[in-house]
């Protein structure tokens, strides 16, 4: 029987976009774990465009020793993802801000395209001497001029089930943070029995993610 390839594969849980909600922390979806970090990661006009270009370009997670394997997804996946809009303080909606005049999505310096919700990728985490799969499908994307973000959901074949987001902004000081969001439980019974391991396997990256984004700018 042909292996379902990764763009077919529904996300393996149910509450998507749920990173989004304010009271993520007293309320998660049942069963799962909330996690929540804010982290200043640097300031002014050229952290900004290196933290959020590294951000849409899956450039955080290579920085912090992952493999990025993209899968090629129809576009007619991609269009048919959920999307949220952003407004202003008017509530007016904001159009996103990496599309050009023509309507044409932007590119990072190194021709990588920018993030789409529908994109799905296998990340490839060193776990010891083995790099263990983690598919993911970017659910959503926050593309704002000081706001800028994605979350991407679990896959079937990940080792955990759940939602994980990573929000930058730009305070008017000119200050970056970077925030993390993520609500998480073993996607099997066998995830269970190495529980603890996912979760340090987990705060690990969170620090690899925060130094990646915060680490030496290119000359």
């Amino acid at each position: 029987m042909p292996k379902t390839a990764l763009w077919e594969r529904a996300v393996s849980y149910g509450a998507i976009g749920a990173t989004q909600a304010p009271d993520l922390l007293q309320y998660p979806p049942s069963g799962f774990r909330p996690v929540e970090r804010r982290v200043r990661v640097g300031h002014g006009d050229a952290r900004w465009e290196y933290a959020w270009t590294q951000l849409f370009t899956w450039g955080m997670q290579r920085l912090s020793g992952m493999r990025v394997e993209v899968s090629d997804t129809p576009g007619e996946v991609t269009a048919l993802t959920y999307t949220p809009v952003g407004f202003d303080g008017s509530g007016n909606p904001v159009a996103p801000a990496t599309i050009d005049s023509a309507g044409d999505a932007l590119y990072g310096p190194d021709g990588t395209s920018f993030l789409r919700p529908g994109d799905t990728a296998n990340l490839l985490i060193p776990l010891g001497p083995l790099r263990v799969g983690a598919p993911v499908r970017v659910v959503y994307v926050i593309d704002e001029p000081d706001r800028k973000g994605f979350a991407y959901g679990t896959l079937p074949g990940h080792p955990e089930s759940g939602e994980e987001a990573w929000v930058l902004t730009r305070s008017d000081d000119g200050s970056i943070w970077l925030s993390i969001r993520a609500f998480s439980r073993p996607s099997a019974a066998y995830w269970w029995f190495v529980y603890p391991v996912l979760r340090i396997a987990q705060a690990v990256y969170t620090r690899r993610y925060e130094r990646a984004l915060a680490g030496p700018l290119p000359e």
